[in-house]
């Protein structure tokens, strides 16, 4: 299978720069698989494609304000950070640009001050792809450092500054450690989550920091031999029972957004099909010939040709429906990628 297998061509205008003003109002497209058709609806109408018994399962992780901008000590030189992960106190994996100007001992200061910057990073390691491994030495609590210098981390197809940062959060976001958001669950408002729980549908949530894992471009043209980084999540023993209640009885697991699906596809997968409580790594990569084992139904954006996203929604729905169902939406010319419109997939 070949990463080319999954390219197509979208006119620029349909790139979503900002998100709508009514979180809800977004376009949705319902894909069924059973019998292959597809038709267009109002993201606020996906209650009337849930049913009393389904499980909605959301993704809490909250992004940081993990994008950056300090100055080497050195030589004054601009470098930008976007946070990715924690590794040990104090040390993360990001992504630095420009990389090239980096080694191992380069001091990188952000946060102007009278005698000290607020935040100091020092590079330990560095590897291909612009990751780099920082050490950061600080006064104070580093996320209210953080709060402070960063932005959050818009994708770079996103060329329009965001006035209110919260648009960029799921209305739901608890668990803080994303570097980017799990956009499917922007659309979803307190006042639309109510009218879903009181149609007796059960709102599940699990955690998955999204990292370069979800987001990361497959660089070469046979899909196996693409390698996925890790991510963490978690699923608590509440939400496992939960999860197990609805499938015991009946009922669908709806996955919002494909950090969802990999989190209950992990789980499902290292515990032979059943979700328990469990937390740790996850590099599962979800490509078509892929048996799901938990995950009956999927609310997703749109996504980049070509990527890791393209890939597992072709795996649930097959590469001829998806790609027909992208076709009609360009068509119809409906908003694409995080601040874009959404599909579900039942």
């Amino acid at each position: 299978m070949k990463t080319s297998d999954f390219d197509y061509t979208l006119p620029e205008e349909l790139i979503a720069q900002t998100p709508l003003e009514d979180r809800s109002s977004s376009r949705l497209l319902i894909v069924d698989r059973e019998n292959q058709n597809y038709e267009d609806k109002h993201f606020s109408d996906i209650i009337d494609y849930l049913n009393p018994g389904d499980a909605l399962v959301l993704n809490e992780t909250k992004v940081l304000p993990a994008r950056i901008i300090g100055t080497k000590k050195e030589t004054g030189g601009t470098v930008e950070l976007l946070l990715l992960k924690e590794h040990e106190k104090d040390t993360w994996e990001c992504l630095a640009r420009p990389q090239k100007r980096l080694k191992p001992g380069t001091e990188v200061v952000f946060g102007k001050t009278k005698e000290t910057p607020l935040l100091t990073a020092t590079v330990t390691e560095l590897y291909d792809e612009g990751i780099t491994f920082v050490k950061f030495s600080y006064d104070g609590i580093f996320l209210e450092i953080l709060e402070k210098l960063g932005t959050m981390p818009l994708p770079p197809y996103i060329h329009k500054k965001l006035k209110d940062q919260s648009r960029y959060q799921t209305v739901y976001a608890h668990n803080l450690g994303s570097s980017a958001a799990p956009t499917a669950g922007l659309h979803f408002t307190p006042e639309l989550l109510k009218e879903i729980e009181e149609k007796e549908i059960k709102i599940i949530k699990i955690t998955l920091h999204v990292g370069l894992g979800t987001f990361r471009p497959v660089q070469v043209d046979d899909v196996k031999k693409h390698k996925m980084h890790t991510e963490s999540y978690e699923i608590t023993e509440e939400s496992a029972r939960a999860i197990n209640d609805v499938k015991n009885a009946g009922g669908r697991i709806i996955a919002v957004g494909t950090t969802t699906v990999r989190t209950l596809e992990t789980v499902a997968t290292r515990h032979d099909g059943k979700i328990v409580a469990d937390s740790g790594e996850t590099d599962i990569f979800i490509y078509p010939g892929y048996e799901f084992k938990a995950v009956g139904g999927l609310i997703t954006n749109f996504h980049l040709p070509k990527s890791t996203l393209l890939m597992l929604v072709s795996a649930f729905a097959t590469k001829d429906l998806i790609f027909k169902a992208y076709h009609h939406a360009i068509k119809e010319k409906y908003r694409f990628f995080s601040f874009g419109d959404a599909m579900f997939i039942e």
